[in-house]
């Protein structure tokens, strides 16, 4: 055997940079133990900028970098300002720009590639426009696939009319980096009972953390709504009609409590709005993600089924800042042709959902007359009523209560109670 080589150390001074996400770094730190001391400095980068002035200013100059060290041709300003929109659309948040200047640079790179087939010296706003239009149309197969089953019939969405306990929800699919929203059916149905509220996307195992604690919420939401003196007694449940994929998220739980008090009070949905909004257990509407592509994908769908005028969304005031829509929607907006409702509470969606008025509590702690709430309590009543009753039965043509030829005086004498008590409330 030859002797192994060992050469001899000799002194080295290097630095080494870690890249990555923060969960690999704090994934590192937990379950290596010297990696702490290896490297002692962690410094955060923000995948945000200011919409502001001195950020489009970034843009520009990113962009004017890059056509430099590419030999691409300028971009004049409003090149910039569209790239610019573009960016603030991936940041999707009030007042941001994202930082990810990667997905930026793509579709700046393409721009010049259209610009120069068109034989001009200069990119301009409407070549970052198409750039744009191109990316999302080369990815949307999903999206198209399911407008093409609106359209014909096998995905079921109504966009006109109105029907009890049914409501146009709104989700999202991705395909790579880029997202497109659309509509979902929720129906709920309603009965005397003592089950509860079934969730049949948590019952199928179809449904993640995030959806099960909104379904939770939503629950509490009913409870501080209806606030009976009896036990509110009925059997109901809620589903994503053809949805046979796992769902996740908070932000249809608007519009299962929507779906399922139009269940409960008998009161049609207009079919015409889509409902967007997470709630919280006093009836708020919060903040939800995806906004601009989901209001984007009903239009589509309402665009394609036939624009009414009476269509639109409803989505949670917290986001208006959010808003960075394609200006085909702008432009049908400022025609009439379609609507966003951004409201606070679940209450204002729901009178623009029913156009009855939801109704606050009085002093005495009741709904007014005529109101969507006031129905909603008579009805629980009206369940509990019907499962605390006992049942009748003929058996060899003798009537009795719950047993057959048991008809003491005891049973009577609680049946009698029973009745006095519900007949009190």
């Amino acid at each position: 055997m030859m002797p192994s080589i060992k050469p001899e150390p000799i002194p080295v001074k290097v630095k080494v940079i870690l890249l990555g996400d923060s969960s690999v770094y704090y994934m590192l730190d937990r379950y290596d133990p010297d990696f702490g001391q290896l490297f002692k400095v962690l410094a955060d980068f923000d995948s945000e900028i200011e919409r502001e002035p001195g950020g489009v200013r970034k843009y520009a100059e990113v962009l004017s970098r890059i056509a430099q060290e590419e030999d691409l041709p300028p971009y004049d300003r409003s090149a910039v300002a569209g790239l610019a929109e573009h960016g603030a659309r991936i940041a999707s948040r009030n007042s941001k720009l994202t930082s990810q200047f990667g997905r930026v640079a793509d579709i700046a790179r393409e721009a010049a590639f259209l610009a120069r087939k068109a034989g001009r010296e200069l990119v301009e706003g409407e070549d970052v426009e198409n750039a744009v239009h191109n990316t999302k149309s080369r990815g949307d197969l999903p999206s198209r696939r399911f407008r093409e089953m609106l359209a014909d019939g096998s995905i079921q969405v109504a966009t006109t009319g109105g029907v009890v306990g049914q409501v146009n929800g709104l989700a999202v699919i991705s395909a790579g980096p880029l997202t497109y929203g659309i509509p979902a059916r929720i129906t709920a149905s309603i009965g005397a009972g003592s089950a509860g509220i079934v969730d049949i996307e948590g019952r199928s195992q179809l449904s993640g953390a995030i959806h099960t604690k909104g379904f939770n919420i939503l629950v509490g939401l009913l409870r501080n709504l209806l606030r009976t003196d009896h036990p509110l007694a009925f059997s109901a449940s809620l589903a994503f009609e053809q949805s046979y994929g796992g769902i996740d998220g908070d932000s249809a739980s608007g519009a299962e409590i929507c779906c399922l008090l139009s269940a409960l009070t008998g009161i049609e949905i207009r079919q015409s709005f889509a409902m967007t909004g997470a709630v919280d257990q006093k009836g708020h509407l919060q903040i939800i993600g995806g906004v601009n592509e989901k209001i984007e994908g009903f239009f589509d769908t309402c665009k394609d089924i036939g624009l009414t005028g009476d269509q639109g969304v409803i989505i949670p005031l917290s986001n208006v800042g959010h808003l960075m829509l394609r200006q085909d929607v702008v432009d049908a907006c400022a025609r009439k042709e379609f609507k966003i409702h951004a409201v606070e509470t679940v209450m204002e969606a729901l009178e623009i959902l029913t156009g009855v008025p939801t109704g606050k509590r009085g002093e005495d702690g009741a709904y007014p007359e005529g109101t969507l709430l006031h129905t909603a309590v008579e009805r629980a009543y009206e369940f509990w009523i019907k499962s605390v009753a006992r049942p009748t039965f003929e058996l060899d043509g003798f009537e009795g209560e719950e047993e057959a030829g048991d008809a003491s005086d005891e049973k009577e004498a609680d049946a009698e109670d029973e009745e006095q008590g519900v007949s009190g409330l």
